[in-house]
């Protein structure tokens, strides 16, 4: 996934932690006792910058391990794959790089495959679909370091004058949108499909209905499929054409921008994750969540797969920095390490033994996201042309549910573009 998990976006510029974070000393360069590390920022400013935990986690690392040293550099979410990309085309590729991509470099054949720096137990440690999704040619290159899933939101008040039930299938959630819309609601359903992460949202009720990115036989894009197709447009003569999602075309709506309104209480429905209800909960806010709802046409025995979402840490190969990468993830992937960090930020851990001891396995509300984990769909990001897929996916999937849109011919030219960037691999 190339958006970041934790929903906080401001840029690191702001704050000035575009540079490098060094623990120890050293130079940039590779050797093989200073490991170069670069990852996103996932905080909203300096109360919340990720450079506290890299600080206090390197610190201990060092310790540790006598003579190692590691360098962090630190850039924005939305920098961070074409940092990666260009110190890898420049020859300068860091030791290790956290980001929302893996597949491209390990088809390149740059990367260590787990099994060649983790130990057993810790590689065999991770969340089954989240080791599914990491593997490329049957090996696992992408090692999930925190991840998501995601749950529908309604305000309870708000159902609760709107005298709306808590929906379970596409015509509920119509129902329920219509009964918010009468009684003043801005968006009664909040349908981000703007550039930031459309693809999430997409993907989400494409799975509602039996669908998804990719087939599970052939394993190859379905983006155009019939079931799509009818999901789209669906949501166009259902909910958009209605105006039940609000004053902003979806194709415009950011998913932040959707959270914050429905943290200011103008939204009825919104699909989210972990920390949308920890900040809701903290401003005092009555917040259901449920699965999403499916199609009507679904059997009312069938449970659709969540989706979910992952960030990636991969290891580099350079002449001998394979011990040295190994001890670092090693210790990084320790619980009480990954379940620190996770915790930081509202996300679940990668690992059995970590979600085993978080909160999540004592929170009941919380605890849906990890049950929804276990069986979700995550993005085909084994795909190495996942990356540019998805970005075509996120410019362009809003445009299917305009009210003048055919969204079978949106698909199509998304679908075209996606068989492009395959072709070119």
């Amino acid at each position: 996934m190339r958006r970041r998990l934790s929903g906080l976006t401001t840029s690191v510029a702001a704050f000035g932690l575009l540079g490098s974070l060094v623990t120890g000393c050293g130079s940039s360069d590779s050797d093989a006792t200073t490991l170069r590390l670069v990852a996103p920022e996932y905080g909203a400013g300096p109360a919340t910058t990720s450079k506290a935990y890299w600080d206090k986690l390197t610190t201990a690392f060092t310790a540790a391990h006598p003579g190692f040293k590691v360098e962090v550099t630190i850039h924005p979410w939305a920098d961070i794959d074409r940092q990666v990309t260009r110190m890898v085309q420049d020859g300068n590729a860091p030791d290790v790089a956290l980001m929302g991509a893996y597949s491209d470099f390990a088809a390149q054949g740059r990367l260590y495959a787990a099994s060649e720096v983790m130990s057993v137990s810790t590689e065999a440690n991770f969340l089954p679909p989240l080791a599914e999704a990491g593997s490329f040619d049957g090996d696992l290159y992408g090692l999930p370091f925190v991840a998501s899933s995601r749950l529908l939101f309604y305000n309870e008040e708000l159902f609760d004058e709107a005298g709306a039930k808590p929906p379970k299938t596409w015509s509920e959630l119509k129902d329920a949108a219509q009964a918010l819309k009468r009684e003043g609601v801005l968006y009664p359903y909040a349908l981000p499909l703007g550039p930031e992460e459309a693809h999430a949202e997409a993907l989400i009720w494409e799975l509602s209905n039996g669908g998804g990115y990719t087939d599970d036989n052939s394993g190859g894009y379905s983006i155009a499929s019939e079931q799509n197709a009818r999901t789209f447009r669906w949501i166009k003569d259902n909910l958009v054409v209605p105006a039940l999602t609000g004053p902003v075309p979806p194709a415009e709506l950011n998913r932040q921008d959707a959270f914050d309104a429905f943290l200011r209480g103008d939204v009825g429905m919104v699909n989210g994750y972990p920390s949308l209800l920890h900040e809701a909960t903290a401003k005092g806010m009555k917040v259901g969540t449920l699965r999403m709802p499916v199609s009507d046409t679904l059997d009312v025995r069938e449970t659709p797969p969540a989706a979910g979402v992952a960030d990636w840490m991969m290891a580099f190969k350079h002449d001998g920095n394979r011990e040295l990468v190994g001890s670092f993830l090693n210790f990084v992937y320790q619980d009480k390490n990954i379940s620190e960090f996770a915790g930081r930020y509202h996300l679940l851990p990668s690992t059995v033994s970590a979600t085993e001891t978080s909160q999540y396995a004592t929170d009941p509300s919380a605890e849906q996201f990890l049950s929804a984990l276990r069986t979700a769909r995550l993005y085909p990001v084994d795909d190495p042309s996942w990356l540019q897929v998805s970005d075509t996916i996120k410019r362009n999937i809003g445009k299917a549910v305009a009210p003048s849109a055919d969204p079978k011919a949106v698909l199509e030219h998304i679908a075209q573009q996606a068989r492009d960037a395959t072709q070119q691999r």
